[in-house]
Formats: structure tokens, sequence, C-alpha cells
């Protein structure tokens, strides 16, 4: 016989009691139907209260509309609750405060937070049951799970203003993570501060909370304090504690304090998991560290946590970004012997890498392999492949696979169909990415009117060109910074410079799409062969003035109009040593590193006063200045 919710409830309160036939009746009609929508027009039977039986301080009936209450919350039936919410009103039944909980969660779960607080509100007076701060904090919850932070701030505020409820350690937790979301971590610290005067202890998840705030705000070095301090607390931390730092300085490309981080876990008794692996190994192939990334990955197998998808799929990203996609091929075979299935995104990655180092058969090999294996590919697998071929001088091939891909049902977005213009106007097919233009009326977007703008210019075809300029314009597509940047390429390609300046003011002036370094060294490269060198040196002056770093392409197209537009020609080294000098002035260190970079690739020794500047200018970021000051001082002393 089926037990019933009455029977369980009598358990909980320690007394005993047999249901009733009726009562278990209930229970298996609500049990079995719970896959089912619930009826909100008549949720309350009279038949299902008169034989349930006494539970202590219960009246009979209580466990039923608790049972019914449970269950229309777990349907986020709404209507129904508040019938039953009603009847136990005008039936003065004795409200319970987990009932009420159950709802709070339901109106989480269908983002409807201010119901939630509405409902908190009604609880002491309309139905007579006390909160505590259990039920505070599940509203509180709710509220923050809908990222709405400012309003559970001042929901805090107030409940505890009006309210006789004392906060408990998950209050202050949720607390600190509000904060934390919209950058109070000041206000976060002082409340975590406070935590100890309401007799709350921080736990684990404290710490956490507030170093993932101070790491988001780039003040690692006072999330790393708390670490230590929260071992002297006696509060030890968790794998989830180490990610956090982990993961920040990975980002901020401090490597070697986050492999200290991972031996510091194993010290203090705990074991990385995949996400602590993961994130390093990531860290290592933004850096171009792939070496030490496999070396990784083998200690990961030794310590017995199993790679994941993610793991293998980061590898081999960044094999491919250093142009060793055949490595990844071969990881990929690695992959499948440890039966783990490549998703999407590693094959899609293989396959533009591959076709990018020029190894089209091994890109063709291995989407044979794919396919005999019965992975069946997606509008990414196939837009990859596509545009490889097109890279490739096959346009041909790859719109008979752009066919194959409509009949196996999936259909091809506009990167698809960008890639396969690109190669039309590549094999000198113009008219055909004209005609496949036409084609896809509803998929244009301002990349797809980008590269065919850019290929009409190409092709000579300017009025064609503006025309399909204003197409866009007149259709309401805001043009983003690709598409000013390809009119004003083909504007500086055919000697139109002017056209170009035009829109580039435009751009200044009236757009919303800001000028990036592409365009600005667009804009270099046309001024510099037809205006003289001057004038561009004026528009980096101003680019450097709008905040934005030349680079390599920069400096090149510079180094060339000195040796070939000036009289007597020059090697370009006092340019680029006073380019290093302003961005210095200006704080812009990373990119008079860059500068720097370039000339001594280029055998254009800096001055040493330049020397001196830019060492200074990057002690200063790593807060070494005072450090290398000491260490003259002692020299000259000595």
């Amino acid at each position: 016989m089926p037990v019933s919710f009455s029977f369980r409830l009598c358990l909980r309160w320690k007394r005993s009691s047999i249901p009733s036939k009726s009562s278990v009746f209930v229970h298996h009609r609500l049990s079995s139907s719970s896959s089912k929508e619930p009826e909100s027009v008549n949720p309350i039977s009279d038949e299902i209260f008169r034989s349930s039986p006494t539970l202590g301080n219960y009246r009979i009936g209580d466990a039923t509309f608790y049972r019914l209450i449970e269950k229309y919350a777990g349907y986020g039936d709404f209507a129904s609750l508040e019938k039953v919410f009603d009847r136990m009103k005008r039936e003065r039944r004795q409200f319970a405060e987990f009932n009420f909980i159950l709802v709070f969660k339901a109106y989480g779960r269908a983002h409807l937070s201010e119901k939630a607080v509405d409902l908190f509100n009604r609880m002491s007076n309309e139905f007579q049951c006390r909160q505590t701060v259990r039920s505070f904090n599940s509203v509180l919850n709710v509220i923050i799970q809908d990222r709405l932070y400012d309003r559970a701030l001042e929901f805090h505020s107030f409940v505890i203003r009006n309210n006789n409820i004392s906060p408990n350690v998950l209050t202050f937790n949720l607390l600190i993570k509000a904060m934390c979301k919209i950058g109070l971590v000041d206000k976060a610290i002082g409340i975590f501060r406070e935590m100890l005067d309401w007799n709350c202890k921080p736990d684990v998840y404290s710490y956490c909370t507030l170093m993932d705030g101070l790491c988001k705000m780039d003040r690692i070095d006072e999330a790393v304090s708390l670490l230590d301090e929260m071992q002297v607390e006696g509060c030890f931390p968790t794998s989830a504690t180490f990610n956090v730092l982990i993961n920040a300085l990975c980002k901020k490309g401090d490597l070697l304090r986050a492999s200290k981080l991972l031996d510091n876990m194993f010290l203090k008794g705990c074991v990385p998991n995949e996400v602590t692996y993961n994130t390093l190994i990531h860290g290592l192939c933004l850096k171009g560290k792939l070496d030490k990334a496999i070396t990784l990955l083998e200690r990961m197998v030794l310590n017995k946590c199993i790679p994941n998808d993610v793991t293998y799929g980061t590898i081999v990203n960044g094999l491919v970004r250093q142009g060793r996609a055949a490595e990844g091929v071969l990881l990929l075979s690695f992959m499948e012997e440890r039966h783990l299935k490549p998703n999407v995104f590693v094959y899609s990655t293989l396959l533009s890498g591959l076709f990018k180092e020029g190894k089209s058969v091994e890109a063709i090999r291995l989407w044979k392999e794919m396919l005999e294996k019965g992975i069946e590919p997606n509008t990414i697998l196939f837009s990859a492949f596509i545009d490889g071929l097109c890279k490739e001088g096959k346009p041909d091939e790859a719109k008979e696979l752009v066919d194959e891909m409509v009949n196996r049902g999936c259909l091809p977005n506009e990167y698809t169909y960008s890639s396969l213009m690109k190669g039309y106007f590549k094999a000198g097919k113009g008219y055909k990415a004209i005609l496949l233009w036409k084609e896809m009326d509803c998929l244009r977007n301002e990349v797809c009117y980008s590269v065919l703008i850019n290929g009409l210019f190409e092709e000579g075809k300017v009025d064609e060109a503006e025309r399909l300029w204003r197409e866009m314009l007149g259709k309401g597509r805001l043009p983003d910074v690709i598409s000013y940047t390809s009119m004003i390429d083909g504007f500086c390609k055919i000697g139109m410079l002017e056209r170009g300046m035009n829109l580039f003011n435009e751009m200044l002036c009236e757009s919303s799409a800001q000028p990036d370094l592409i365009t600005y060294n667009v804009l270099f490269a046309g001024i510099c062969e037809q205006s003289g060198l001057s004038r561009a040196v004026d528009l980096l002056h101003s680019m450097i003035d709008r905040g934005c770093d030349p680079d390599f392409i920069t400096c090149n197209v510079f180094l060339k109009a000195l040796k070939e537009k000036i009289d007597p020609p020059q090697d370009g080294r006092d340019f680029l040593d006073e380019l290093v000098l302003q961005l210095c002035k200006r704080g812009m260190i990373t990119g008079a590193c860059k500068i720097v970079e370039v000339m001594l690739r280029k055998f254009l020794i800096p001055k040493t006063s330049t020397w001196e500047i830019v060492i200074r200018d990057c002690s200063k970021t790593r807060k070494v200045r005072a450090a290398i000051d000491k260490c003259w001082s002692g020299l000259f002393c000595s």
C-alpha cells in the first residue's frame, strides 16, 4: 500500500497515525498525475478533506493543503495556489513557513521576483505566519537570481530595518554577492568584516564570493591575501576557491603565480578538478606555451583527473593558432582512444587550421573520416569546410557542398554565404557572387554587404558598390566598423582618398561605429601612397590621442613611406623612437612595447634614454620600481 503524505508528516512530528483511505487516495491521485498539467479551474474538492487524520497541532485536512501547495508550486500554477491560500484563510488554517518557501522558489523559476517580495510582505499580516531568516533568504536569493542586484540590496535594507529578523551566514553571502556583482567591492568588504558582530563566522562561500569580486576589479593581490586569512581563521579552501584565483591570474597573464597556486592546492590537501586544469591549460595556450599545456595535460591524467572535451578542445585550438593543426589531428585520435567524442568546435577548428596552413588534402581527408564515423555535420562544420574550400580557390565545389547542406536540412547562415561570395571574387567569378547575393535576400547583414562591396571595388565597379551602400542604408541597416572600413579601403585602392576620408569623418561624428586600428591602417596606407607623409603622421597622432595603440602593420606602412617617399630615404629608427616616447607619455605602455619589438626585429636599436623610459614605465606597472631604484642606489654607493 502506498504511504500517504499525511502519514509521512506524522513521522516528521514523531506522532503516529494510520492514513485513511481517502488520504491515501488523494496522495495516489496527485502523484500519478505529476506529468500532467494541473486543473486550475477547481483545484480543491470538498471530498478530499472529510476523513483526513488529526496531526497534533494540525487540523484535519492541513496535510492535504500542504500537499496541494507543494504540487502547484512544482507546476508553477500560481492561479491554483491563490485559490488554495484563499480557502486556507477562510477556514483559518495554519500556514507553515515552508509552504511559502516552496512558492518563493516557484516564483524564482518563473522569474517573478516582485511576486515573491509581495508574498513575503503578506506573510505576517494576511496569513499570520511569522517570517524568519529562512523565508527572508529565500526571497533575497530569488531577486539575486534575476540579477536585480540593486533591488536585492533595497529589499535587504527594508527587511532588516522593519522586521525582527537577524541575518545568518547565508544572508551575508547573498548580500556580498549582490554588492560584488555591481562593483561595490569595498562595501562588500565592509559587510564581510561585520559578520562576526552578528555572530556569523564567514564560510568558504563568503571568502570565495569576495575573492571573485576582488578579482573582477583587478585586485588580485587582495584576493590572494584572503586565501591566507581564511586558513588562519580555520576555514579551509576548496577547489572552487583556488579556481577563482587561478582563473584571474591566467586572465592577467600571470601564469607563474597561477601554477604556484596549483602546487599550493596539493600542499593544502585540496585536489584540483577539471576546471582547475582547464583554466591553466587555457591560459598557457593563450600565451602560446603549448608544450607546457600538454605537459600539464599529462600531469592531469597522472593525478587521475579525467580530461574532458573542453580540455582537448582548448589544446587543439592552441595548436591550430600556432600553425600545428597536424598535431591537433593526432590529439583527436588520442581523444577517441579514450572514448571521448570530439565536439563540433574541435572539428571546425581543425578544418579551418588545416586549410589555413595550405593542407587542403588533409582537411578533406578529415572531413571524410568524420562522415564515416557517423558524425552529422551542422551549420558550423559545413561553414568551416566551405570557407576552407573557398580559400583554396574552389568556390564551385563549395557551392555543391552548400546544396548538400540544404538537402540534409541544415540551413546556411550569413557566414556560409559571405565565405562563398569571397571565394567567387577571389576566383575572378564576381558575377556568381552577385547571383548568390540575389538568392539570399533574407540573410543579408552588414558583414555580407561588406564582402560584396569590397569585391565590387576589387573589380573596379565603384558605382555598383556605392549603390549597394545606399541600399544598405535605405533598408535601415546601420553600417558597422567592418562595412565602413570596406568602403574606405575600396576608395583608397582606386585613388579616391578624399571620399574615404569623408566616410572616416562620418564615422567620427555621426556613427556609433567608431574606427578601429584596421580602419586607421587602411587610411595610413592610402594617405602615404597618395597624399604624403605629414598628413599620415597627423592622423597617427589623432589615433594615439583616442587611445588606440599602433601595431606592426602601422609601423611597416610608415617605414615603407620613409624609405620610398623621403629624399634622402630614412631607415625609420628616429621616427619609431619618437613614437615610443609619445606612447609612454600617454601611459600607453603596451603599445610602446610593441613598437620596441618591431624596432628590435628590424635591427633598429632604440636610444639609451628611450630604453630607460620604457623599462621604468614597465616596472611601475609591476610594482618593482622601488626594487630597481634600490638596486641602482646600492651599486653607486658601493
